[in-house]
């Protein structure tokens, strides 16, 4: 009877360490590479700083990172176009007309139009300047479709659906996101980027609304 149970403790171990490696073997190494660039961006997360077989940064250094609202994938999103998720997330922050005075006197660089053809950094570069008018007047909501919805709020609230469709979109819109981000498995997905904010509302982590998503493959 000992020997018996032995054997189990034995079977259950060497089962336990196939499965293990398994796990691990599913997955690229180069998803948790150490990277040797002496020129490392402030804002950057790297891959490594994920935990190996566990934790998984959404890094623009490998394929991961068509899963980052900055990669060019277009998406056809209620009947509009958007070169990219931060273009149309960032377009939001633009008036939609000239009846639209949210910022009073002040005006942008670019247009809602402009802006929703963008992709990766100079998205990110337009919003950025709509941001700051949005601090100097004290505006808290984005709009589409000429509804208002809340920027900052910790609610998964109305903003938060409308983000998660448009991430849906994309994700059954192109072929190689919905590929890559099955192949993360189980893995918890993190940001390769730091934040500047403090308090990050739910529709900003497009990690966790991935995960979400993932669960409906």
């Amino acid at each position: 009877m000992k020997k018996m149970k032995f054997n189990l403790t034995k079977i259950f171990i060497f089962t336990f360490c196939l499965c293990a490696q398994s796990a691990f073997a599913s997955h690229p190494n180069h998803w948790w590479a150490t990277i040797s660039d002496d020129q490392v961006p402030s804002w950057e997360i790297l891959p490594d700083a994920g935990e190996l077989g566990k934790t998984l940064i959404l890094s623009k250094r490998n394929e991961l990172g068509i899963l980052s609202n900055f990669a060019a994938t277009p998406i056809f999103f209620e009947g509009k176009n958007y070169a990219s998720l931060e273009g149309a997330w960032q377009s939001m922050k633009y008036p939609e007309n000239r009846n639209d005075r949210r910022y009073g006197e002040d005006t942008l660089p670019f247009s809602r139009v402009d802006v929703a053809k963008m992709t990766g950094f100079e998205a990110k570069r337009a919003g950025s300047l709509a941001s700051k008018l949005m601090k100097k007047h004290k505006v808290n909501y984005v709009t589409y479709k000429k509804k208002k919805y809340t920027y900052r709020t910790k609610e998964k609230g109305d903003h938060y659906q409308l983000i998660k469709r448009m991430m849906r979109a994309k994700l059954e819109q192109n072929l190689e996101v919905k590929k890559v981000l099955q192949s993360t498995g189980k893995l918890i997905l993190l940001p390769d980027h730091h934040s500047s904010s403090k308090f990050l509302p739910p529709a900003w982590k497009y990690y966790d609304i991935w995960m979400e998503l993932r669960k409906t493959l």
